[in-house]
């Protein structure tokens, strides 16, 4: 139903989540982070509270594969639910239900963590890998760069309606939070949003906010 990405970049220490589905307003259940922390992207049949106490237990300190397993051995229904997490070390765990549509895909790395379901087909998810890494850049056009490569290679069985960034870097608010909640054409609008959020009137207002 959803395919989403996880990363992170030593070089700057920000996190960020992107993610891409058939259906409307991805952007307000399934990609989170938090600066100094991590990332988590829940999806399948969603469970936001995956969000909410995944989030809490990587602010605690727990690693990714405790949070993963406590998330998952607690949920009546995780054969339903895909889930990545990545802890504030970079290191990434993630489940895949057997109960999700096929295709399945999920990619595990340091610094870097994939998963889809309802897939076009088992290409979506390396085909991200590969555009991540390839990709130069600030670290959301990366995740842009692996969005596009995932829906080319088929992305959503569905298509897609709907799709979002999230960056976080030193402070308590999103670097970047752009999303698109329903289009024909959603990539190619979070592009043109994410352009004029970087380099527009938006970037000067972020820069003038309060930082701890």
């Amino acid at each position: 139903m959803t395919f989403s990405i996880l990363a992170h970049d030593r070089t700057t220490g920000a996190f960020g989540v992107a993610t891409a589905t058939g259906g409307p307003a991805v952007g307000s259940l399934v990609p989170h982070a938090r600066a100094g922390v991590g990332a988590l992207a829940t999806q399948g049949y969603t469970n936001p509270l995956y969000a909410h106490d995944g989030l809490a237990a990587l602010q605690a300190g727990q690693g990714a594969e405790a949070v993963v397993y406590a998330l998952t051995t607690a949920d009546p229904e995780r054969d339903r639910r895909q889930v990545i997490v990545m802890d504030r070390t970079g290191a990434t765990a993630g489940w895949s239900g057997n109960g999700l549509s096929d295709a399945v895909g999920l990619h595990l790395q340091t610094d870097l963590a994939i998963a889809g379901n309802l897939l076009g087909n088992t290409d979506v998810v390396p085909a991200m890998a590969e555009a991540f890494s390839r990709a130069g850049g600030p670290l959301e056009l990366r995740l842009l760069a692996a969005l596009t490569a995932g829906d080319v290679a088929g992305g959503d069985a569905r298509g897609i309606q709907s799709a979002a960034i999230k960056t976080y870097s030193d402070q308590p608010y999103p670097a970047i939070d752009v999303r698109v909640d329903y289009a024909l054409n959603p990539l190619d609008d979070l592009s043109t949003l994410l352009e004029k959020v970087r380099i527009g009137d938006y970037a000067d207002f972020v820069a003038t906010l309060p930082r701890r």
